[in-house]
C-alpha cells in the first residue's frame, strides 16, 4: 500500500488530523466547552493561528462549531431540515444530495453480477487525502465503487472491510487509475461516476440517500417510507450501514426518529464531524 496521494487542497483537507484532535477535546468537555485559548494551547498554536486554520476547514469559528457538534444540533436538523424524501424522489430530483456542485451519476451492477461476488471484476484502489482525512478509494472501469474513511478504523481494517464485499474480485493497487476519479472530489464540482455494488434493496436505500441535500437530514423510517416499504426500518438501517461509498452517498445524514445519531460504519465521531461541517457550510451559503 502506498502512502496517501494528496489531492488539491480546496477544502483544507490536510488540516483534518489536527481538527480531529480539537474535536476530541471539545467532545471531552461537552459540559464545559474549552475556550479558544485552551484549544490553541493544546494544539501548540497561537489562538489567532488556530482559529484561522480551524475556520478554513470548518467554515466557522471553533466556538460556533462546538454548537454544531451537540445533540441539540442533530435534533434541530431533524426539526427544521428534515428532507421529505418521497416528494424529492417523486419529482425525479436526482443529484440533490450532491456536495456543492458535484453531481453523482451512478449505475448499479445487475443482481446476477452482485450474487457472483465480483467474479471477473478488477477493482483498482489507492489512498488519497480528503476533507475528513485519509480515504481508501476503489474504482472499476465504470466509476468509483468504494470509498472508506480511514481516520477511525485505520487503513488495514478499511481495506479488509472493502475487499470482503466482493470476495471474488481481483484487487490491484493502481494510483494512476484512481487519480482521474479524484479530480471531481477535490474540487467538489463536475461529475463523479459511481458503480454501485449491492443487493437490489440496498441500491434502493442508497438511491434515496442521494436525494438528501447537504445540510439536511432524514430518518431511517423516512427512507423506508420513501422506498415504499415503511415497515423495513431495521433493514434500511442495515443497508445504510453497508453503503460502500462513504460521504458521496450520504448515509451520515440518516438519524433516528428521536434525533439521536444512530450508528455510523466509520465511527460516530466521524458522523458528528461530517454533519457539523456540512451544517456550517450550509449556514454560510444561506447567510
Amino acid at each position: 500500500m502506498t502512502h496517501a496521494q494528496p489531492i488539491p487542497d480546496v477544502e483544507g483537507s490536510y488540516h483534518y488530523a489536527l481538527m480531529r484532535r480539537a474535536i476530541e477535546l471539545i467532545d471531552a468537555r461537552a459540559d464545559a466547552p474549552p475556550s479558544l485559548e485552551e484549544l490553541s494551547r493544546a494544539m501548540n498554536m497561537s489562538p489567532a493561528h488556530f482559529q484561522r486554520i480551524f475556520s478554513a476547514w470548518a467554515g466557522v469559528s471553533p466556538k460556533r462549531f462546538q454548537q454544531y457538534l451537540t445533540l441539540g444540533h442533530a435534533k434541530a436538523l431533524l426539526r427544521d431540515r428534515c428532507t421529505l424524501l418521497d416528494t424529492a424522489m417523486g419529482a425525479g430530483l436526482s443529484g440533490t444530495g450532491r456536495l456543492h456542485d458535484l453531481f453523482l451519476r451512478w449505475e448499479a451492477m445487475s443482481p446476477g453480477d452482485y450474487a457472483r461476488g465480483g467474479e471477473g471484476l478488477t477493482i483498482r484502489h489507492a489512498t488519497a487525502s480528503g476533507p475528513f482525512g485519509e480515504m481508501l478509494v476503489m474504482v472499476t472501469e465504470r466509476g468509483i465503487c468504494g470509498l472508506a474513511l480511514v481516520a477511525e478504523t485505520g487503513l488495514a481494517a478499511a481495506m479488509e472491510d472493502m475487499t470482503a464485499r466482493w470476495p471474488r474480485a481481483t484487487f490491484v493497487e493502481d494510483q494512476a487509475a484512481v487519480a482521474p476519479h479524484l479530480c471531481a472530489l477535490a474540487e467538489m464540482r463536475g461529475e463523479a461516476r459511481l458503480h454501485l455494488i449491492g443487493a437490489p434493496f440496498q441500491i434502493k436505500v442508497w438511491e434515496a440517500l442521494m436525494h438528501v441535500p447537504s445540510g439536511h437530514v432524514t430518518t431511517y423510517s423516512g427512507i423506508a417510507a420513501a422506498i415504499g416499504n415503511p415497515r423495513a426500518v431495521r433493514a434500511v438501517g442495515t443497508a445504510v450501514g453497508r453503503n460502500p461509498v462513504a460521504w458521496l452517498i450520504p448515509c451520515h445524514r440518516a438519524l433516528r426518529k428521536s434525533g439521536g445519531m444512530g450508528g455510523y460504519h466509520w465511527g460516530l465521531p466521524m458522523k458528528r464531524a461530517m454533519l457539523a461541517w456540512e451544517g456550517a457550510r450550509s449556514e454560510a451559503q444561506d447567510a
